[in-house]
């Protein structure tokens, strides 16, 4: 077996398996929030779990209806929130201020 960066053929294949089906997992989770079947409030509430604590504050901002680059970058410099924000490391007040803007 040869070894790339310290890991085998074998378990860089699992990993790349699962990146592929985490990155499934969020672009869905943003296809149901762009057509409003998940509520913002409801994403927030589930960031315990890796797939969505993990997911740019950014990127879920401009899967929302109505909203756009233009908007999302607006909105999060206004509130305070740097552009490479994950979900999980939002404080209390900014979430407060994300469903206040946008819930």
């Amino acid at each position: 077996m040869a070894k790339t960066f310290g890991i085998t053929d074998e378990v860089r294949r699992e990993a790349l398996v699962k990146a592929v089906a985490v990155r499934r997992e969020r672009a869905e989770l943003r296809s149901r929030l762009k057509a409003g079947d998940l509520l913002l409030a409801d994403l927030l509430k589930r960031t315990d779990d890796d797939t969505v604590g993990k997911m740019k504050a950014l990127s879920v901002i401009e899967s929302l209806p109505g909203v756009g680059k233009v908007k999302a970058r607006r909105a999060m410099e206004s509130l305070g929130i740097a552009e490479n924000r994950r979900l999980r490391g939002l404080g209390r007040r900014q979430r407060s201020d994300l469903l206040k803007a946008f819930g």
